[in-house]
């Protein structure tokens, strides 16, 4: 199943960084998120990429082309270099396909800019490269499939920001005043299921959750998917250095790849000492 990442917006609200680069490209540890989201992805098998680019597409291009796999991986050293030896590896297995979509597009417009890139594909996933999640994805697609009626689904996400929401008369009389939490909003994370029919619901210049969506919610044919667990996106400076303490204190949640790994590495070692019982 294919994966559509929009990556070329401007991230305006990170000017510290993106006037240098692609807000896609701030990292997080070792790896810009949009790594992080490409390799969520990944762990859960969803490895062929389509990357939307405009702002500073070049840097995106540049950073997969010199791919440097020695920084986030094991390996060993020999002859001064001249011998790198992998012990493991990130994208060895991905398949990214790489396409101008302008620079002043917008999501919808990103989209039905690669819409051929998706002529074969009944079903792909879509997200907006900007934050991260513990979604265990498998749920999600299963639940959805499971109603064909509905063309999209997105995550939505009950906000834990530290405001207050006021509900108001016409005349300015509050009328209630109540935590965002308990409030009952939730917010489309951009974590996006989309069957192909929904480019029957798009016409040029939309933006894909101003206009298609507003129609397909007409048809009932938009769903929504709570979770409960971890979401975050990084839209400020604030949120990057939220997210950089959450990975300086080591098993960041939405690093869902490294339980995988323990669980093939513990698995590997089970099946070594049953090995060595039944010979012995």
């Amino acid at each position: 199943m294919k994966v559509v990442l929009f990556c070329g917006g401007q991230g305006i609200r990170l000017r510290e960084y993106s006037e240098q680069i692609p807000k896609p490209m701030v990292t997080i540890g070792y790896r810009p998120i949009l790594w992080n989201v490409m390799k969520y992805y990944a762990s859960y098998g969803h490895k062929d990429f389509i990357l939307c680019l405009g702002y500073k597409g070049d840097y995106i291009k540049n950073y997969f082309i010199n791919y440097n796999e020695t920084l986030s991986n094991n390996f060993v050293y020999t002859k001064g270099g001249s011998e790198i030896e992998l012990l493991n590896s990130d994208i060895d297995d991905w398949r990214i396909t790489f396409v101008d979509t302008g620079l002043n597009s917008n999501i919808g417009m990103r989209l039905l800019k690669v819409k051929e890139y998706l002529k074969d594909e009944d079903l792909f996933l879509a997200n907006y490269s900007d934050g991260l999640t513990d979604l265990h994805l498998p749920d999600m697609l299963d639940w959805f499939l499971n109603d064909k009626s509905k063309t999209a689904a997105i995550m939505a996400y009950q906000p834990t920001q530290s405001f207050h929401v006021v509900q108001r008369k016409n005349d300015g009389t509050v009328k209630k005043i109540s935590h965002i939490g308990s409030a009952g909003l939730h917010i489309n994370t951009g974590y996006f299921i989309l069957r192909k029919e929904i480019f029957d619901y798009m016409e040029q210049g939309d933006e894909l959750v101003d206009q298609p969506f507003s129609r397909l919610i007409k048809e009932n044919k938009l769903i929504s998917w709570e979770h409960n667990g971890y979401w975050a996106s990084m839209d400020t400076f604030k949120d990057k250095k939220n997210l950089d303490d959450i990975y300086a204190q080591g098993n960041p949640p939405w690093e869902v790849w490294t339980r995988f790994e323990n669980q093939e590495k513990k698995k590997t070692k089970l099946i070594k000492r049953f090995t060595k019982y039944v010979v012995l």
